[in-house]
C-alpha cells in the first residue's frame, strides 16, 4: 500500500468517526468490554470456555468497564446507563463466583467505582 493511499485510508477513518455520536462509541466500548471480560469469567458459549477463563485479565477489563460506565453515566441517558450497569453487575457476580478466593465484598473488580456488589 501506497503512503498516499495510507493517508486517505487514515482520513476516511477519521471522516468516519467524527460522523458517530460520543454515546455510540461509548456503548460499542462498554459493550467490547463486556464481551472480552465475560469470556475471561468462563462465559463464553464455547465448549473449552474453561480454558480460555483469565480471571486476571477480567478483572482488569471489568474495571476498566466500571470506571467508563461510572464517568460516562451523566452523559448518557438512562436507557443506555442502565443495561450497561446491569451487565456490569452481572459480569461482577459472575467473576466473585468464577473466582476460587473470593474477593471480600466492596473489593471485588471495579466495586471501587460501582460500590459493593452481592
Amino acid at each position: 500500500m501506497s503512503e498516499s493511499t495510507q493517508t486517505e485510508t487514515v482520513q476516511k477513518a477519521v471522516m468516519d468517526i467524527s460522523e458517530v455520536p460520543a454515546i455510540e462509541v461509548i456503548v460499542e466500548v462498554a459493550v467490547n468490554l463486556m464481551s472480552a471480560a465475560a469470556i475471561k469469567c468462563g462465559l463464553a458459549d464455547e465448549p473449552d470456555a474453561a480454558a480460555l477463563t483469565d480471571l486476571d485479565e477480567a478483572r482488569k477489563l471489568i474495571n476498566a468497564l466500571a470506571g467508563l460506565v461510572t464517568a460516562a453515566a451523566p452523559d448518557i441517558s438512562d436507557s443506555h446507563a442502565r443495561p450497561l450497569r446491569d451487565g456490569l453487575r452481572s459480569l461482577q457476580l459472575a467473576f466473585r463466583e468464577a473466582s476460587p478466593f473470593p474477593d471480600e465484598i466492596g473489593k471485588g473488580p471495579g466495586e471501587k467505582w460501582t460500590g459493593p456488589v452481592n
